[in-house]
């Protein structure tokens, strides 16, 4: 067959395929993405583009667009309407508080059950209040244990490090019914000059937290700060004892960092009787894992934000950890007790179908994009915004991403007078990995539903940001 006609019917079957946003896809790239792809070293097969306006049919661009990808956090997107759509905006969680016996001048003869909901933004200070709550509710003293009940949700293991072998970042700390302030403590360290001494102090401070501090202060200026002091956890990131060592200049002044600690129940149990006794309260007996006994009298409960709160805070600042305990939640709502994360892959992937949004190669792994396995093309993830755009809690989807020059993740990009405030945008960043995907509102007042994921190892740091700054400047001029 000559060379021409087999070109021709390789044309003709490309017609006839069936998906139609990947027919749709030309080679064209706007110059100015061209040109910043090729000033990073990024080739067209590793960014994908859809931008489309919202009430039309067709794509303005579409570049790449079937291609599945991994999203970063822009996957998020998916995980929080898929929330608010079937939760609904008013959703919260409770986090409850029994006694197992009788309570007699504010003493609970009994043992005492914690039992987490899931709340996702259960920080020290509501933490805090639960416990004032708890206390006002008229308990002074337990005789018992305080058990912990946070069977809502499967165990999701203790290697908060799996990732990316950091453990003690906030961001990989792993999902819990009862989750309290991350598992994160802020440490602080800071020089007393007339003791000669360095002091180790801790917000919160876990009772059961051990602090081993022999690092030594040096009098003088400040050389080698933070890095002249090591931190170490001799029992291992889940043990209860954390240790600072090495040498620290007097001149340095006070060093504060954070760290994520302990397994989720000890620190649950931990920061609960820091508490329980700062507020005058006693605990006579231990702690242990269990589930709420039949028979059990409810003393207090505590609501979470409401989810619209909620998903605000996991689009606008990116909470991993969040997204997962979403997850997990549309589990246990949805297709029952405890919630687990392939339940709640489950429950998303037919809550899309039902919608009508159809990803073929969609891949979600814990819904918080903090994945290497995680994929989604960018007429998929167009797709889900694009119906979150029509849904009747639109509203407070798009009140949930983050805003250019103004919150969240884009408070400092887009900064030019004109852009401000005019993109609603969730980001996403691993290595190799940069992604931006949602609404911008073009000069013209047309609205354009964008997204741009970026796979290559070009793409992370300041190279994919730059190629997501020439596309949207480029969709805003439109």
């Amino acid at each position: 067959m000559p060379k021409r006609f087999r070109a021709f019917a390789c044309l003709l079957v490309l017609a006839c395929l069936p998906h139609a946003a990947a027919a749709r896809d030309r080679d064209y790239l706007p110059p100015e993405v061209a040109r910043v792809l090729a000033q990073q070293h990024i080739p067209g097969t590793g960014i994908s583009i859809l931008v489309k306006e919202v009430g039309r049919d067709e794509p303005l661009l579409s570049y790449n667009s079937a291609v599945p990808r991994n999203p970063a956090s822009t996957m998020k997107v998916v995980t929080t309407w898929s929330a608010l759509e079937m939760l609904g905006p008013a959703y919260t969680w409770r986090t409850r508080a029994y006694a197992t016996g009788q309570v007699r001048d504010q003493v609970l003869e009994g043992d005492l059950v914690l039992v987490g909901g899931g709340d996702p933004y259960m920080t020290a200070e509501r933490w805090w209040s639960f416990v004032n709550g708890l206390r006002q509710a008229g308990i002074e003293r337990v005789t018992g244990d305080v058990i912990i009940d946070n069977s809502y949700f499967a165990p999701q293991g203790d290697d908060r490090g799996s990732f990316d072998n950091k453990p003690f970042s906030t961001y990989n700390v792993l999902p819990d019914a009862l989750l309290v302030n991350f598992q994160t403590v802020a440490f602080s360290l800071f020089p007393d000059t007339a003791a000669g001494t360095l002091r180790a102090s801790a917000y919160p401070w876990p009772a059961n937290l051990v602090i081993d501090s022999t690092a030594r202060l040096d009098r003088g200026t400040c050389r080698r700060g933070g890095a002249g002091v090591a931190v170490s956890t001799p029992d291992g990131p889940a043990g209860n004892r954390i240790a600072f060592t090495g040498r620290y200049s007097s001149g340095c002044g006070p060093l504060s960092f954070s760290r994520a600690v302990m397994r989720a129940p000890e620190y649950a149990f931990g920061t609960f009787k820091t508490f329980w006794q700062e507020s005058g309260g006693k605990l006579d007996g231990g702690w242990r894992i269990g589930v709420l006994p039949p028979g059990a009298k409810l003393l207090y409960s505590q609501d979470s934000l409401s989810l619209a709160e909620i998903i605000r805070l996991v689009n606008k600042f990116s909470s991993n950890t969040m997204a997962r305990q979403l997850l997990l939640t549309l589990a246990a709502e949805k297709a029952g007790r405890p919630g687990t994360t392939s339940g709640g892959r489950r429950v998303i992937t037919e809550f899309l179908a039902s919608r009508g949004v159809s990803i073929p190669d969609l891949v979600l792994d814990n819904g918080s994009g903090l994945s290497r396995d995680e994929r989604i093309s960018a007429v998929g993830l167009a797709e889900v915004l694009l119906a979150a755009w029509r849904s009747q809690y639109m509203p407070e989807f798009a009140a949930s991403l983050p805003l250019s020059a103004t919150d969240g993740t884009l408070r400092k990009r887009f900064r030019s007078p004109e852009m401000q405030g005019r993109l609603r945008m969730k980001t996403g960043s691993l290595q190799g990995v940069s992604a931006l995907a949602g609404y911008v509102s073009a000069a013209s007042g047309r609205t354009f539903v964008t997204v741009v994921i970026v796979n290559h190892p070009g793409a992370s740091g300041s190279g994919g940001q730059a190629v997501q700054t020439a596309l949207v400047q480029w969709v805003f001029g439109q």
